[in-house]
């Protein structure tokens, strides 16, 4: 399954670091890619095991803002 997740916040390659990492940790995510200059994130994952509240979850404790 793929999902884009639509970040606020992120300015710089820290910020794109940051939101992969914590993406990467989910149980069930198989592939992450930012794309800093739109906000833009697809994410790649097994929805048998991961799912978009987690993502979004782990986004936010990041500091920055997931767009529903």
């Amino acid at each position: 399954m793929q999902t884009t997740l639509d970040v606020k916040g992120m300015t710089c390659g820290h910020c794109e670091s940051a939101v992969k990492g914590a993406l990467e940790e989910i149980e069930g995510v198989h592939g992450v890619e930012v794309t800093l200059d739109t906000g833009k994130v697809n994410v790649t994952y097994d929805e048998a095991i991961a799912n978009i509240e987690s993502m979004r979850e782990a986004v936010e404790e990041q500091g920055y803002d997931v767009v529903v």
